[in-house]
């Protein structure tokens, strides 16, 4: 076994499995740096003809909480409601990665958190796992793709459900909706996710590869238009009473009061 460190994400290889790991517990809330480092990892185990598949891991006691609004300003920087989120524009680079990937989702998988676990082509979980669509409950529109990658996987009801209200749901509601395709105790999530990477792994590569191109024909192009939209919305309530409701009250960790505004 080989690895590369980096502060913020490590690659190590088993054999012709690469696990992509992200060092920054406790909650691994993400940046455009770190989420600029995760791509370039990506791109570099597509070139590298050891790898078959790759799974994607975390520190810490979440997997990815998303993005970190309690220690900054509640106003992100101001953009143009034409200009893409640089932050989704790097996550398109991980959606457009050519190899399989298994996700070892072992704490908290919540806003962008859970756009970033649906990378992956499948899940690997346990029944401590929380997994939140968070945004409308902070005052704006999802993003990190969600808006395609969520209904594609669950069903454009149970992404509407989880969209609207923001709830947190475990590992086992997860597993009955297909949000998680495995479930199991939590301190072997990620030795059961190289499992299924390996058996990956073990099929011919190129096949697996064009057969992946096939059933995902489209998605990236979908994504891509789909935060185009995202970032619009997103510039736009960013500046409401509503964004600046919903950050108050997480900080708070009091039920918000949204006036429409």
């Amino acid at each position: 076994m080989s690895d590369s460190n980096n502060p913020d994400v490590g690659v190590s290889f088993d054999g012709k499995v690469a696990t992509v790991e992200i060092r920054r517990p406790p909650h691994n809330f993400f940046d455009i740096p770190l989420i600029q480092r995760l791509a370039d990892a990506f791109e570099d185990l597509e070139a590298d003809r050891r790898c078959h598949a790759i799974v994607l891991a975390a520190q810490g006691s979440a997997f990815c909480a998303g993005a970190d609004f309690s220690n900054r300003d509640a106003t992100p920087p101001q953009r143009s409601p034409r200009a893409v989120n640089p932050l989704y524009g790097e996550a398109l680079r991980l959606f457009a990665c050519r190899k399989p990937v298994v996700a070892a989702v072992h704490g908290a998988a919540v806003g962008g958190g859970l756009g970033l676990a649906l990378v992956a082509d499948f899940r690997v979980s346990c029944a401590q796992a929380r997994f939140s669509a968070n945004f409308n409950r902070l005052g704006f529109h999802p993003g990190f793709g969600l808006s395609v990658t969520l209904p594609r996987l669950v069903g454009l009801q149970q992404a509407a459900l989880l969209f609207y209200t923001g709830r947190r749901i475990g590992g086992q509601e997860a597993l009955a909706m297909g949000l998680a395709d495995l479930l199991v105790p939590q301190d072997q999530v990620r030795a059961e996710a190289g499992k299924l990477a390996l058996e990956i792994a073990t099929s011919a590569p190129l096949a697996v590869q064009s057969t992946r191109q096939t059933l995902r024909a489209g998605l990236v192009e979908q994504i891509r238009s789909a935060v185009a939209r995202e970032s619009a919305e997103q510039a736009a309530q960013f500046k409401t009473a509503d964004f600046r409701e919903g950050i108050a009250a997480m900080a708070a960790r009091r039920e918000p009061n949204f006036s429409g505004e």
